[in-house]
């Protein structure tokens, strides 16, 4: 009989919180599907599809900030109430860095959409949805940066009850703002994009409240004046230290080339399924809903499994690391495929996206590439996790590279050149096998060194 490790419980909890935030993540979005997709033109719901290709980029590119501040801070907390303040300096600099990038995308708003449209193929309908989701969507740019860095510092403190608040309140104002935007005012794409950036503004606001009440009990209650005057100065006058951001920039950089990589790829798989027509680019986005769903709660095993894994390299309980690894993989992979069967076995819960009996055909067409797709990525997804949490970012960078660059891109460009679909979707299986081989053939070499 299979022995269940120590760390059993906390972790299936925390999982379980992460798992139900990361569910609502998905559930927004599959609801703002069908609202787009039971509109009377299917150009709202293509436009959407491409513009998301864009905000991928803009925004998972810098996906760093909560991935590294989840890894940094599980190793920081390990070490006890003596790193309480590189625990809120942890957070201050990485939002100071998540504040910049976002403004920055503010500012460079105009030339990144033009760009960006520029190289999508898309009908001429589908690009003007996608324009006016764009044109809502961006005003969310600091705001979803910020939201990055407050949940990798919440998850990184096995705080997940924190992560699903806020998450709730993220995507059910979404959700309220979907309704109001596309079905009542009929705004249609920009209604969606707007609810969206509206909806990140308000996670923000009610995080930055939860840290702002921590941060007053531990800088002030309690305490004389004195010390919570040197406290706060402390603070201060350490933020900019350029060693420490260099140290940052060190670690974050290995993790953007990763991500940037896998963006490309899903960018190339939805800009390749516009160039096949719009009926299979409906299909495509709704597929993609799918593993998105299985994906989601996969990554809330991954998300758990970041903290534990840097609060035990910390900590040196190297045994520990072990079975977090075993235990963590049988049930990824479970779930993958759970969720790959259920929706092969069930295709009728398509129709609760949209009504148009073509697409529903090219789904019904497609839906068995989701058992290879999800049960590799439930794989690849639980070793990011893994990595993650050991700060490992030159593994996790040359893995998405490789995946990226030799399992996915050739098949690719041979779908898009024999206009093949099923290729298309073979290439996206390539990438989920080349991700998940390099990960765990990174398992055999040795660990590499804790963060400073």
């Amino acid at each position: 009989m299979l022995k269940l490790p120590d760390f059993t419980a906390s972790f299936l909890k925390l999982s379980v919180a992460n798992v139900l935030s990361n569910l609502l993540v998905p559930l927004a979005g599959v609801i703002d599907t069908a609202f787009l997709g039971h509109l009377p033109e299917l150009h709202a719901l293509g436009g959407v599809a491409i513009a998301t290709i864009l905000f991928n980029y803009l925004y998972w590119t810098f996906g760093f900030l909560r991935m590294g501040t989840t890894g940094l801070t599980a190793q920081v907390a390990a070490q006890g109430d003596a790193s309480k303040e590189q625990l809120w300096l942890l957070l201050l600099r990485n939002g100071a860095i998540a504040f910049a990038l976002g403004s920055l995308i503010l500012l460079l708003q105009l030339p990144l959409r033009n760009l960006g449209f520029s190289l999508l193929n898309a009908d001429a309908d589908v690009r003007a949805s996608g324009m006016d989701f764009f044109r809502g969507c961006i005003w969310g740019a600091p705001a979803t940066l910020l939201n990055f860095v407050l949940l990798g510092w919440f998850l990184g403190r096995a705080q997940g009850r924190r992560v699903l608040v806020l998450s709730a309140i993220a995507n059910g104002t979404n959700i309220v703002l979907n309704y109001a935007l596309i079905v009542q005012l009929q705004w249609a794409a920009f209604g969606a994009g707007l609810a969206t950036a509206a909806s990140q503004s308000v996670m923000l606001g009610v995080g930055l409240a939860m840290v702002w009440v921590e941060f007053r009990a531990e800088f002030r209650l309690g305490k004389t004046e004195d010390v919570r005057r040197q406290g706060v100065k402390a603070l201060r006058s350490q933020f900019w230290q350029p060693a420490a951001f260099r140290r940052l920039f060190q670690l974050n950089r290995d993790i953007l080339i990763r991500t940037f990589a896998l963006v490309t790829a899903f960018s190339l798989f939805m800009n390749f399924s516009a160039a096949l027509g719009t009926e299979l680019l409906a299909a495509n986005a709704l597929l993609i809903q799918a593993v998105s769903l299985a994906a989601y709660f996969i990554d809330g095993i991954a998300f758990s499994t970041e903290t534990f894994a840097g609060r035990f390299w910390a900590g040196r309980q190297l045994q520990d690391l072990r079975s977090l690894l075993t235990f963590g993989l049988l049930l990824s992979f479970a779930l993958g495929v759970g969720f790959a069967m259920a929706f092969i076995l069930l295709p009728g819960l398509f129709r609760l996206l949209t009504h148009h009996a073509s697409v529903l055909a090219e789904v019904r067409r497609f839906r068995f590439w989701l058992l290879p797709v999800m049960s590799i990525a439930s794989i690849a997804y639980f070793l990011d996790g893994y990595f993650l949490g050991l700060t490992a970012g030159r593994v996790l960078r040359n893995s998405s590279l490789l995946a990226a660059g030799v399992f996915f891109l050739p098949l690719a460009l041979l779908a898009q050149h024999l206009a093949s679909a099923a290729i298309l979707w073979l290439a996206l299986v390539g990438l989920m096998l080349g991700r998940a081989l390099t990960l765990a053939l990174a398992l055999r070499k040795p660990l590499p060194p804790r963060a400073a």
